[in-house]
């Protein structure tokens, strides 16, 4: 007997209604909030998600790709709210209509049921869609390139949105079913097809966090699979294995042991990758290493080999570069953050003063500001033992003095602000000649120097007060107050905002040090609150001063 499902179909009338719609509502020169409210009337209806449905799968004659790829995602929308209240014929409907989908011949019409797939999954689970596992198994094993890149996208969106749901006990299957997924991803790391490679490799390691009985008794094969894929021609499946090597040794080190020189020697290699985000995703390596459960002596070796390659990568990129040319800028969305680095966060893991940051663009993590973070923390690890081959580096990028090598010069003065507090004790009896060495650069021609040099002089705050109380050192620290105050009417907003962040630091450590400089302190504070369209930071550091005066 026919089900309801199989026997629903859509009027003519009301087909050419919502096509009409949607056709409106992504042209880029219609009135898109009339169209909307018209589109959410329709929504009142019971089986308008059949509608959209049928325009994604069947629609094929007469209607275009974006139109149907555009059912679909309002599709997958309803159903994030709606699918659980749907009559049980409907759903039904719905999940018929997806799976034959799978192997559609257009890709964006496969990723958008994979989409939506995922989302049905996440509302009722795999138990409630037994047909799915089945069907998703039968086009891996297919051979057709159309169904195995459907599924495997499909396949990839809930491993990544409900990896759960694939390690739980499902009524009606033997076993769980990640026990019958994971050896066919792992011989996807195979596929000729570098598509099939990545989705397999990023489902796979969904499961890092979970770790599953099943993927730890295969972690041999996974392991193989993935220094196979070391040196892959798509950068895409390279930065996998690199995000797949930083999880482990933050989860389960121990399954690196016998490996770990190996491991070591790839990121390395891969942290000079002339693809970015492979290097970055290397670089997230050294932090968690440092972070983890495994000896520090088996990296230390490594050291003389690391710290030239974050070093190098710490300089700023071309497209860093764009953001900081403008010597006058008077918007305040064009403020650089990128002159204090996130220390121990990343996209990854998240950051610690993420919700602080005002403007997004500027925040972005990247290779210079992962090496900075880098850096710290091998300097809090080893100390004084990275010095031998950190400071020629350092000196040597900082003794150059041509508009060539400013960002030489700039990579330098964080990579000194980076090892402040790590290396402090065996950079103790140079810090004079290094803050001496800095206090010009508060004055350099481009403003991305200025900037940082704050920044570092200010993690340097407590030798610089401490030296208050002997007369060369007297005369340091005025320097240093009057060079930021100089810095806090700057031309360039970016400039202001580290010089009002590396004053309110040294003032915090000077506290009653200040009063003799008060008068002049309040006279920069003041003519910075005249300059400043955003004066957040000035009327802190005005306040601080101002109470603790």
């Amino acid at each position: 007997m026919a089900t309801q499902a199989q026997l629903w179909r859509p009027e003519e009338a009301g087909l050419r209604e919502i096509c009409g719609l949607l056709e409106q509502h992504i042209s880029p020169t219609s009135n898109k909030s009339p169209i909307w409210q018209q589109l959410q009337h329709c929504g009142q209806f019971p089986d308008f998600n059949n509608y959209l449905a049928f325009i994604l799968v069947r629609a094929e004659q007469g209607t275009s790709v974006e139109i149907r790829q555009a059912s679909g995602l309002l599709l997958k929308n309803n159903l994030r709210t709606a699918f659980k209240s749907l009559p049980p014929a409907y759903q039904q409907y719905i999940k018929s209509e997806l799976l034959p989908c799978l192997g559609a011949a257009d890709r964006h019409i496969r990723s958008t049921v994979g989409t939506i797939i995922s989302v049905v999954v996440q509302q009722g689970g795999v138990s409630g869609w037994p047909e799915l596992l089945q069907a998703l198994v039968h086009c891996l094993d297919s051979n057709d390139i159309n169904h195995m890149d459907g599924a495997m996208d499909a396949l990839s969106k809930i491993c990544e949105d409900i990896p759960q749901e694939l390690d739980s006990d499902v009524p009606g299957l033997a076993e769980r079913p990640i026990n019958l997924l994971l050896p066919r991803l792992f011989q996807f790391f195979q596929s000729p097809h570098a598509s099939l490679r990545k989705l397999s490799l990023g489902s796979v390691n969904q499961f890092i966090m979970l770790m599953p009985t099943s993927l730890v008794l295969s972690m041999d094969k996974y392991l193989q699979g993935l220094f196979a894929l070391a040196h892959d021609p798509a950068a895409e499946v390279r930065k996998l294995v690199c995000v797949a090597f930083v999880q482990l040794i933050e989860v389960r080190p121990t399954f690196l042991e016998l490996h770990l020189s190996n491991v070591i020697e790839y990121m390395l290699e891969a942290n000079k990758d002339i693809d970015d985000e492979v290097a970055l995703e290397a670089c997230e390596f050294w932090s968690a290493y440092c972070e983890g459960q495994l000896s520090p002596d088996s990296l230390r070796g490594f050291l003389p080999r690391l710290i030239p390659i974050l070093l190098s990568n710490m300089a700023f990129a071309e497209d860093d570069e764009t953001l900081l040319d403008a010597e006058e800028d008077e918007s305040v969305a064009d403020r650089d953050q990128d002159l204090k680095p996130r220390f121990h966060s990343s996209r990854l893991h998240g950051s610690a003063d993420a919700e602080n940051d005002d403007d997004e663009i500027f925040n972005i993590w990247n290779l210079r500001k992962c090496s900075a973070a880098g850096l710290d923390i091998l300097s809090n690890v080893f100390a004084d033992a990275i010095l031998p081959t950190f400071m020629p580096i350092v000196q040597a990028k900082l003794v150059s003095t041509d508009d060539v090598s400013w960002k030489e010069r700039e990579a330098a003065v964080l990579a000194l602000g980076a090892v402040a507090d790590g290396c402090f004790n065996g950079l103790y009896h140079h810090l004079s000649e290094i803050v001496e060495f800095l206090i010009p650069l508060l004055d350099d021609k481009f403003p991305l120097i200025r900037s940082i040099t704050c920044w570092t002089l200010s993690r340097y705050s407590k030798f610089i007060v401490q030296g208050i109380g002997h007369q060369k050192g007297h005369e340091q620290f005025d320097k240093v107050l009057m060079g930021l105050l100089r810095r806090v009417l700057d031309t360039n907003k970016r400039v202001q905002d580290a010089a009002c962040s590396g004053f309110a630091t040294i003032e915090e450590e000077a506290a009653e040090e200040l009063v003799p400089r008060l008068e002049i302190i309040l006279q920069h504070l003041m003519c910075a609150y005249g300059k400043y369209q955003d004066l957040l930071e000035v009327l802190n550091v005005g306040r601080v001063v101002t109470v603790k005066s």
